[in-house]
């Protein structure tokens, strides 16, 4: 699909694949970010401060998870790049359990045309728990893309 296609379809909803969210993934997220908090990596701490009988992904590793997860949804898009634009309106509304699985959830709900084929574009997107009813994450997405058409002619 092709950027000037976009408006085409707002308003729909596209699911990634279910991702497991795992002990080895918080501890290396903690480890990059040097977020050691007992509630994510301690089980017994959790037991505890939450208590849950497991530990909890950070809210910002949930949050950084909606990128990666948007692969699968961004390769359809035909595009010379796509930037990270940054979020709007970033809720945290559940917790994330450790061993529990994720997926991203994005509707389009804007494409707009900002200069000759440089798009910017935004997604409500939300970061589904598999087996919790309301999303451990919502946000506004935004992303600049730049349209194939733009390359320079050689």
């Amino acid at each position: 699909m092709q950027l000037n296609e976009l408006t085409r379809e707002l308003g729909g909803e596209i699911f990634s694949p279910w991702v497991l969210v795992g002990q080895s993934r918080i501890d290396t997220f903690a480890d990059c970010t040097e977020d050691h908090s007992a509630v994510h990596a301690d089980t017994q701490a959790a037991a505890e401060i939450l208590g849950s009988d497991r530990t909890i992904a950070h809210g910002m590793l949930s949050l950084s998870l909606l990128s990666g997860l948007s692969t699968s949804m961004l390769e359809r898009i035909e595009k010379r790049s796509c930037l990270n634009y940054g979020f709007d309106k970033v809720r945290f509304l559940a917790i994330v359990p450790e061993g529990r699985q994720v997926r991203g959830s994005y509707r389009l709900v804007e494409a707009v045309e900002r200069k000759p084929g440089q798009w910017r574009i935004r997604f409500n997107a939300r970061l589904e728990v598999e087996g919790v009813g309301q999303p451990a994450v919502k946000a506004d997405w935004l992303l600049q893309m730049e349209d194939l058409a733009a390359l320079p002619a050689v």
